[in-house]
């Protein structure tokens, strides 16, 4: 009763501050996004990304044990394809000397104890920019399926501790994991993006990967037909749930912020580590209005990944991880 309980004593200076904080960031926290495309000594920055850049993977070797030595663990591989090796199949996703297996060897081999996610989707190698196999305008389910599982196993065998398809395909998770298991890969985790919704905040991302659906017709022009609809509540704990019947070690929402009532219902729901994505749209804002000088930089992107983690997000892929490990010191 007022005035013996007075809350702002809890307030009162940094020390108590910290002290009685409920959510404390720290580099375990992180999975950290790398982009890979082919050549040597690139370091490309993405335009609609600032200070964010594509490797090649003479140079992404060394980015890795920076990571490793700034106490980031953890890392999730996308890589950029040659447009002549695309096609409506993605055959190149399953080539066991193609960049994204080169790529896997390579962090491996520079930092064996990193743990490497792989990106699963057939985007980067479609000659339309979608997830899937397209046919009559359509985006095909277990004909994607089949590649998807493939695709995985030939990341398993590359030496991936966990894939992480990202296609919203259904019943991706249930065959991947049924064939990793026939291969023997019981140990290769998946790490499910489970609630990933036809969000406009991606556009940055495809910009770093000329990963967006081609402007052609009869083909889609979004993804909306398989991602989820950004109205939606219900149907992500439904497709979250799924995902965990069907074999997924980890779970994901994504994007982020415009989420967060989504990781607090997962959250509350499910008994596996939920992770969420901030996407390359929610970085770009960030550094748009801090380089016009409307927002303090730091203040907001700490601000921000602590809202991420007060939500219940047990893992938090950004491309903010290096700057807020370097902030928190």
């Amino acid at each position: 009763m007022y005035p013996l309980r007075r809350n702002r004593r809890l307030r009162t200076n940094e020390a108590i501050r910290s002290m009685v904080r409920e959510n404390i960031i720290t580099p375990n926290d992180f999975l950290v996004p790398l982009f890979v495309v082919e050549g040597k000594g690139v370091k490309e920055e993405i335009a609609s990304m600032p200070n964010y850049y594509r490797y090649s993977l003479d140079l992404l070797e060394k980015e890795v044990k920076e990571l490793w030595n700034m106490g980031l663990k953890s890392v999730l591989l996308f890589v950029k394809v040659p447009d002549n090796l695309k096609n409506n199949q993605g055959t190149e996703a399953l080539n066991p000397d193609g960049l994204m297996q080169r790529a896997i060897k390579t962090v491996k081999n520079a930092v064996p104890d990193m743990l490497v996610m792989t990106d699963v989707a057939l985007d980067p190698y479609s000659s339309f920019g979608h997830d899937g196999i397209v046919h009559n305008g359509k985006i095909l389910n277990d004909e994607t399926n089949a590649i998807l599982s493939e695709m995985s196993l030939s990341h398993a065998r590359a030496g991936a501790d966990f894939v992480a398809p990202s296609d919203m395909m259904d019943g991706r998770i249930f065959e991947i994991r049924s064939l990793l298991e026939d291969e023997g890969f019981h140990n290769t985790g998946i790490m499910a993006y489970s609630a990933k919704y036809a969000s406009a905040f991606y556009g940055p991302f495809r910009d770093a990967l000329d990963s967006a659906p081609v402007d052609v017709k009869d083909i889609p022009k979004d993804k909306k037909a398989y991602q989820m609809d950004p109205a939606n509540r219900i149907e992500a704990l439904r497709e979250t749930k799924m995902d965990i019947e069907e074999g997924a070690d980890i779970v994901m929402v994504k994007p982020g912020l415009c989420y967060l009532d989504i990781v607090r219902d997962i959250k509350n729901e499910v008994e596996v580590p939920v992770a969420v994505y901030q996407v390359s749209g929610e970085y770009a804002m960030i550094k748009a209005a801090a380089e016009k000088g409307w927002l303090d930089h730091d203040a907001v992107m700490l601000e921000q990944i602590t809202a991420i983690k007060r939500s219940g997000a047990d893992i938090i892929a950004t491309y903010f991880a290096k700057d807020i490990v370097k902030l928190i010191g």
